[in-house]
């Protein structure tokens, strides 16, 4: 009887250890696509992609530590690939997230044009952004928790950017349920760049219905003020 309760608590125990997963997620243009799986020691999930570096599912515990989705995304691959997929999911933004009027911008005197898709002005990284690249992926882990690494080398002139880019994003998930996104960049040349992921969360878990009803509020010094095309 005692040798079986030892073997159960060292089973629970491998259980709750941190660890990263990688399994096929498909292909794009011939590319082979993988599905990262990190999970923490008390259990919270997190689930990237290397296909635009996305996170498809974040399952979260709440207050009473029922585990949910607080994000919204696809199940398959095809979801994040398809054309109809205007919401950039979960998805790295760059070079240049938000919007560039006009698709212009001016920079140690020159002017540059980048591809114009959104209205007047160009959005996210312009016709083919950040979200729509295959990036190289690395596990990683530190005594914080399991972790992910990835990295995309954006050349020169790409989207109509100007310098070659090479930009790591790390995901590390902690044991205190904190998901970390660290972005870093060096380029050859002065450009702009404005980095970010673009995660829809529902707090409530999917499919538990609207978040109009609830508010935020930021705490900020500056915001930045648009016009009726944003």
């Amino acid at each position: 009887m005692k040798r079986i309760l030892a073997l159960s608590v060292l089973a629970l125990s491998a259980m709750a250890a941190p660890k990263t997963v990688k399994q096929p997620f498909g292909a794009v243009d011939g590319q082979e696509i993988f599905l990262y799986t990190l999970t923490n020691t008390a259990g919270m999930e997190v689930k990237i992609t290397n296909y635009g570096g996305t996170v498809t599912s974040i399952k979260a515990p709440d207050r009473n530590k029922k585990f949910a989705d607080v994000v919204l995304g696809f199940d398959s691959l095809d979801g994040y690939t398809a054309k109809t997929n205007t919401g950039h999911f979960g998805a790295l933004i760059g070079r240049y997230g938000n919007r560039l009027a006009r698709g212009i911008f001016k920079l140690n005197g020159h002017t540059y044009n980048v591809p114009v898709n959104d209205g007047p002005n160009s959005l996210h990284g312009g016709l083919r952004g950040f979200d729509r690249r295959v990036w190289r992926a690395k596990e990683v882990s530190s005594d914080d928790g399991p972790g992910l690494e990835l990295r995309y080398v954006s050349q020169d002139g790409e989207e109509g950017f100007p310098g070659k880019l090479d930009v790591t994003v790390r995901y590390t998930l902690d044991n205190k349920n904190a998901l970390h996104i660290d972005y870093s960049a060096t380029t050859n040349k002065d450009t702009v760049l404005n980095l970010t992921n673009h995660t829809y969360f529902n707090l409530g878990g999917a499919g538990s219905g609207s978040i109009l009803h609830e508010r935020l509020m930021l705490n900020a010094d500056r915001f930045t003020p648009v016009d009726n095309t944003l």
